[in-house]
Order: structure tokens, then sequence, then C-alpha cells
């Protein structure tokens, strides 16, 4: 893994996290071109999926300037194969005898999605995440508790990148808040890695429990699994109650873990993919390339750039982001995005697109007169939505609903999203907290 010989400064490693957007695009595109010949003549899924295409090898696939003409991957498509040819579909383009590791989804929709990974698809994943962790303030040596689940899920490979940096890990896992608990009073670790609505869910537990979460000696929050840490006001509540510097990381299971992290100036989470994969930009409704330019917004589409065992062409994320190119105060060149919700998640209410986590980020800036988690009602399934759209908004312990409350969110919202809401004020403790990812809207109640 690059940079661990020794320590070197803020940045793990320069020669790639310093190199030039040009330079990187110019070195990658001979690992493209040999990882198209690779699905040629390793993976049936691309081969037949390339030639349907009018594709029919990788000569005519061209270089890496040609890939915004190849068709997109989707998720459905992973799993159609896998459950035509179980348990890794014709996807799989390694000898499965050199397969070390299988991941899986959870199956909620189903039969789980398996990730298998050679040797050198984790060594690569452990690199990625190295630099984004390390860009995230932790180093050799520093005490990090963890809560995020070792078993079958993608996360889990985020312990090997632990113990690669070098930390004295505590690893304690999803559900196990009095086990956190005692373990930062005893242990006193000097950073928390978990989702923001956990980071949310345990400064309000110690609180009610009479321990002030800034007194457990935290420095640091590493958040990632979910959009939030990024939001301002969430940041700076998070901040505030721990007593800690938050940054935010995010990757997405079939491509890497913690592809992107924030370094100290919170400008965004840097990507950290340099030399095994390549990003696009693109808009979401028509699937045409975004230019990458400050404050762009789009979707963001992965290709594998020396994947071994299940490699993706143009995989659709679903990630929505806010895009920025130019150089961070910190030093690195790469690009940074800020995620602003999933594309999976987006309601059009009367022709206006809206995150559910854009009307909680608004939300956060009314507390401490509100408590933080929210949840959008909407009042049928699909994208379109008639307003006003109802959403509840939790109060403090022990607070009434003051209609003018109520009022002054609803206009706020529809001053900067657009969108009009019929907010409903909700006593403290009527929407369940998540001690992994917090789930933002209900469809209980909406019509087909």
């Amino acid at each position: 893994m690059d940079g661990m010989a020794a320590e070197r400064g803020p940045i793990l490693a320069p020669e790639v996290e310093t190199r030039s957007p040009e330079d990187q695009f110019a070195r990658d595109r001979d690992t493209y071109r040999r990882q198209v010949a690779y699905l040629f003549e390793r993976s049936p899924f691309y081969a037949d999926k390339l030639c349907a295409a009018g594709f029919a090898d990788a000569a005519v696939v061209g270089g890496l300037d040609d890939l915004p003409a190849l068709p997109f991957t989707e998720k459905d498509e992973i799993r159609a194969t896998q459950a035509e040819a179980p348990p890794f579909g014709r996807h799989l383009a390694a000898d499965p005898a050199t397969v070390v590791r299988v991941f899986s989804t959870s199956g909620t929709t189903g039969d789980p999605c398996y990730m298998p990974v050679t040797r050198r698809d984790l060594d690569s994943w452990i690199t990625m995440s190295s630099r984004s962790y390390y860009a995230g303030g932790l180093r050799p040596g520093m005490r990090v508790v963890s809560t995020y689940n070792a078993g079958p899920f993608v996360a889990g490979a985020a312990l090997d990148t632990l113990a690669a940096l070098g930390v004295c890990h505590i690893p304690v896992g999803t559900g196990n808040t009095a086990r956190l608990v005692r373990a930062m009073q005893l242990i006193r670790p000097e950073a928390l890695l978990c989702t923001p609505s956990y980071a949310a869910y345990l400064a309000e537990h110690l609180t009610a429990q009479g321990i002030a979460p800034d007194g457990l000696g935290l420095r640091r929050i590493c958040v990632a699994g979910e959009p939030g840490g990024g939001e301002a006001a969430t940041r700076a509540r998070l901040e505030a109650a721990f007593g800690v510097k938050l940054c935010e990381a995010m990757g997405i299971g079939d491509v890497s873990i913690s592809l992107w992290g924030e370094c100290d100036a919170q400008a965004g989470m840097h990507f950290n993919g340099g030399d095994h994969v390549h990003v696009e930009l693109i808009d979401p409704a028509t699937g045409q390339p975004v230019e990458k330019r400050d404050g762009a917004t789009g979707e963001l589409v992965y290709t594998a750039l020396t994947r071994e065992a299940a490699p993706l062409l143009r995989f659709r994320s679903r990630d929505h982001v806010v895009w920025h190119s130019s150089r961070c105060e910190c030093g690195r060149t790469t690009p940074r995005v800020r995620c602003i919700g999933r594309t999976d998640d987006l309601l059009i209410v009367r022709g206006v697109n809206v995150f559910p986590s854009a009307i909680r980020d608004v939300v956060a800036t009314f507390a401490p007169r509100v408590a933080g988690p929210i949840l959008v009602r909407p009042t049928k399934r699909g994208v379109a939505q008639e307003p006003p759209l109802p959403v509840d908004v939790e109060l403090p312990p022990d607070t009434a609903g003051d209609p003018a409350l109520a009022e002054a969110i609803e206009k706020a919202v529809r001053a900067k999203l657009i969108v009009s809401l019929r907010v409903s004020l909700v006593p403290h403790g009527s929407i369940a907290r998540s001690e992994y990812k917090t789930k933002l809207i209900d469809l209980s109640g909406a019509t087909t």
C-alpha cells in the first residue's frame, strides 16, 4: 500500500494526490485500454454487453476519451446475472481460486448480491481508503473506535484499512451503544468512525445519560455511509457537541470502500481512486456528460481500471453530488465532491427536484428549537409529488409544538429549495433513531 513506509505529512500519497488532472488522465488511458482488453478476454458479461452495443472488440471500444459512448452498467444487471448463474454470475472475470473474500449486500429485496475480490482487488481498496482516512486525520498509533459492521458487508473491509494505517483500532460494531460508551470512557479513543446519523444519536444518548459528549477525549469524527456529514448545520452541531473536527468519507460497495475523503479544509471530499478508478459526472436524467467545473451537479459514474474479480464499466452510482475542481488549500489537486443525495431518493414536487437530505439541512438551521430528525411522508408512491409535501420535524424534549415555528420552517424551505412543505412538529422520540443509517422517507401512508 502506497505511502505507509513512513509518515509523510498531511498527504499520504503526494505523488498521486497532487498529480495534475491532465497527468492522471494520461496515466489512466493506458490502464483503461488494458482493462477493456481484460473484459473481452475474461468477462462473458461484458463481452456480450459490449458486442450487443456494437463494440465487437477492444479496438472498436477505443480509449478513455471515447468512454461516454459506451453503455452504462446498472445494479439490476449485476443482480440479474447472479440470479441466472449464481453465485457470481457471468460477471466474474477472475479464476475463482484467486478470490480471497466475498462480500454481500443485505438482500432485503431478495437474494444478496455477492461481490468477490482478489488479493489485488483488496489491496487496491485498502490503498484508496487509506488515502481517504489519512486525509480525515487518522494517523499511526492513534486510538480509533469504529461502529462499522464487520460481518458480510463491504464496510467490513475498512477494518483492513485501519490495520494498514497502523492505528490502535477498537472495533465495537453496530448496535452496541452501551459497549461503545464504556469503551470511550475507559480507553479514551481519539477518533470515532460512524455514520452521521449515529453520531447524532450518540450525542443525544450521552446527554440523556448525563455524560458530556465533549468530555470523552475525542478529537476526530469520521463519518460515512450516508449523506449528512457535509451539511453545514449538522456538522456544526456535532462538532460543538463532541468538541471535535468532523470529516466525511464516501464509497460505494460495488466499486470500492472510501473512494472519497475529506481533509481538514472541509471543502468537500477528495477523490482517492487515482490509478485504480476513473470517475465521470453525468446528468442523471439524460445520461449525458456534465462538465467538471466548480459548482457543477450530477451523478457519479465509475469505471474500474485495475479490478480483477468483478470489474465495472460505467457503473451508475445514483449518488448526486456537487463537483469542485479548484485546488484545495491542503495541497491536493484531486477533484472534490459534496454528496447531496441519492438520485433514487429524489422527489419532484410540481416540477422542482428536492432531496430529503436537503430538507434536513434547512431544518437543522432551526436548532436548538428542533431536535434534528425529520421524516418525509409522500402522499403517493413514485417520484412525482403534489405540494405541499408532508414532513415530520421532531421537537426537543419537553417542548410543545409552536405553529409559528412550523410556518417558519416551511417559509425557509420554500425560499431555499422552492418547494412547499406541510410541516408537522412531532414530540421528541417520535421518529425512530438508527445506529447505522437514518431513514428519511416513509411511504407507509402513500397511495399507489
